[in-house]
């Protein structure tokens, strides 16, 4: 290399301070990386950054808003609110605090003790103080408004009682007796669990152990959350009672493991909206709120997505790292919308419903291959990461959602319908096949290409089809109705066609196998409820009483190859009679399986649906009649005066 040479100065001597200029350039960049390695990589780097990046020593604190940078982050194309002062923040904040009147918890309670106190959420929090336990102070220290929402008020606006005029006990003796031999296969799961793994997620019934896993996050009970709703509308009070007092002991939702925000959504978000709406206790419901509103802080600065996985101790978020290039999956950030619409209708904080309309939004802009929802989004780009179009796993819920939440906003969400119809015409042109010997399926599309495989979990559609089959264009009502009557018979094919009466997880149309798992990886039983599912649409839809014997017929092969002696077991291959057993009693057993049959040998009276949607995890929740509550709460406020 040749220097130019200065005036004045030696060549050595120009050498030398080059040199000392170099060495220390070099040690400042080492410095710089060091510092900002510490502030973005370290585990506990979310404080590190409330630590730099803070405008203040404290903030105060609101639900939703967990922060200032977290409100930046959860709303990242409102610019002008963004460069607002702090006031606006307390304004939000005091929207926020509008948390809604669940039920009084009594005197002395942990609950009474935290409802204490209100002005408690505007004071100033620590830096390091975790994101959860923020969410957890501002929703506990929430003042209830004399006018806010009531279970009376509520109830006032069923049009029909939630357990029917008599439970929904069956007018015959034979449908009777099948009911109260799917209440004895609850009890029987429910007692197991109970002594083998109380408190654990699930259990283990061969080693009469409990399992945790790692999809929770650390969070625990999740059978117990799954079976509230299920043990009171069988009326198994006494272990519905049990189960309330452990979610009010020992239930704790401040976990810093890694959680699907999309699991803990329909089952502890799911479980604990539908306990309060059948019973009207609040049983840890603003815990749920807390919880997700935790984990709302994890966004993606583009799109506003939420994140399929967060900490909401430490308020992080991230991607399933499994997922194609980090995406999102259709599946998880379009099953959110049931429950964020009542935790918005139950607290007065439109974040809820800002976050799932966003979905919406997102999704109405974005190019769709032939009309259809590819199963990946990236979160950063806003484009498909790949075209894999699955009504199964991977897909199914999210049209799931789509056609209840219409129905759960008493049929006035226009844009839900738009999209579910839209969807489903997309689907019927490119998924829907039929086999040689006239089997309807559904297959799934890899960029153009049919896979000729329908998963069990896609056979929830024969009754999301059937719910909406009457809100669909008059022509096509009865279309439709046929349709998921084809798709439900297709899945009772596959059952049939095993020896054991129960179905694989995926079966096959191809290479002269009809509805038959062709692959050993397919051939296993996970407790899985889809097919039972779409029976109890179909008779509450049809009353054909072939659904009740296709009921029926699934109970009877649930007793003989997957009761054990101390609960019930997955099977590793569905086509043997000499049964593997997968140890694991799974909590949407309790949660869907049992109520499913259960419902499905009940009469339409017991949670009818005009009054009431299940969410993804058969969880009940109400639909919502804004004018209805709008008049409760006029009147409510009329004799207040």
């Amino acid at each position: 290399m040749v220097f130019r040479k200065l005036p004045g100065v030696s060549a050595s001597g120009m050498g030398l301070r080059l040199s000392q200029k170099f060495v220390f350039l070099l040690f400042l960049s080492g410095l710089v990386t060091l510092c900002f390695g510490a502030l973005f990589f370290l585990p506990d780097s979310v404080r590190l950054k409330r630590i730099f990046l803070s405008k203040t020593e404290t903030q105060p604190v609101t639900v939703g808003s967990g922060s200032e940078n977290d409100a930046r982050e959860a709303h990242p194309k409102r610019a002008k609110e963004q460069e607002r002062p702090r006031a606006v923040a307390s304004a939000k904040g005091e929207t926020s605090t509008k948390l809604k009147s669940l039920s009084r918890p009594p005197a002395g309670s942990h609950e009474a003790t935290a409802a204490r106190a209100p002005e408690d959420r505007t004071l100033p929090r620590s830096r390091t103080e975790s994101a959860s336990q923020r969410a957890t102070s501002a929703a506990r220290g929430a003042a209830a408004a004399p006018d806010t929402f009531s279970y009376r008020r509520f109830k006032g606006c069923l049009l029909k009682p939630p357990l029917g005029s008599d439970s929904g006990k069956p007018g015959d003796p034979a449908t009777t007796e099948r009911r109260e031999k799917v209440k004895e296969m609850m009890k029987f799961a429910w007692d197991n669990y109970k002594l083998y793994a109380w408190g654990k997620n699930e259990l283990r019934p061969l080693t009469r152990n409990g399992h945790v896993g790692n999809m929770f996050g650390g969070l625990r009970g999740a059978s117990i959350i799954d079976s509230l709703d299920t043990l009171y509308i069988m009326g198994l009070m006494d272990e519905y009672n049990d189960a309330k007092e452990w979610v009010k002991s020992s239930l704790d939702l401040n976990s810093n493991g890694e959680a699907s925000l999309f699991e803990v959504n329909i089952r502890y978000v799911g479980g604990l909206l539908s306990a309060y709406y059948l019973t009207g206790e609040e049983v840890r419901l603003i815990d749920a709120f807390c919880f997700v509103t935790a984990c709302l802080c994890g966004t993606s600065v583009v799109l506003s997505l939420p994140v399929l996985c967060c900490s909401c101790c430490s308020g992080t978020s991230w991607s399933w790292g499994w997922a194609s290039a980090g995406s999102s999956i259709l599946a998880e950030f379009g099953t959110l919308h049931l429950e964020f619409i009542h935790l918005t209708e139950l607290s007065s904080n439109p974040i809820y419903t800002e976050k799932v309309m966003n979905i919406r939004k997102v999704l109405n802009k974005i190019e769709k291959p032939h009309g259809l929802y590819p199963n990946f989004l990236s979160p950063v780009s806003g484009n498909w990461v790949q075209h894999h179009v699955s009504i199964g796993g991977l897909g199914d819920s999210f049209y799931e959602y789509l056609i209840k939440s219409y129905l759960m906003s008493d049929k006035t969400d226009d844009d839900a319908k738009m999209m579910y119809y839209s969807a489903l015409e997309a689907i019927e042109a490119n998924l829907v096949q039929k086999s040689p010997s006239g089997l309807t399926y559904m297959a799934e599309w890899r960029g153009g290409i049919l896979d000729h495989k329908m998963g069990h979990l896609a056979c929830f559609s024969g009754g999301m089809i059937g719910i909406g089959a009457d809100d669909g264009a008059p022509d096509k009502r009865q279309h439709y109705l046929d349709l998921a009557a084809e798709i439900t018979h297709t899945c009772h094919e596959s059952y049939t066609r095993s020896a054991t009466k129960l179905g694989p997880e995926a079966f096959r149309f191809d290479a002269g196998a009809e509805a038959t798992a062709t692959r050993l990886s397919d051939r296993y039983y996970i407790l899985r409820p889809e097919v039972i599912e779409s029976y109890m649409y179909m008779w509450r839809l049809t009353h054909d009483p072939k659904y009740r014997e296709w009921g029926w017929e699934a109970v009877e092969a649930l007793e003989e190859h997957c009761r054990v002696e101390s609960g019930f077991s997955g099977i590793r291959d569905v086509y043997t009679m000499t049964v593997g057993h997968d140890n694991m009693q799974q909590s949407f057993f309790l949660s869907e399986t049992l109520k499913y049959l259960y419902l499905l040998f009940s009469d339409d009276d017991l949670l009818p649906l005009e009054d009431w949607v299940f969410n993804t995890e058969a969880h009940p929740l109400p639909v919502v009649r804004k004018s209805c509550l709008q008049d409760e709460a006029t009147q409510d406020k009329t004799l207040a005066e």
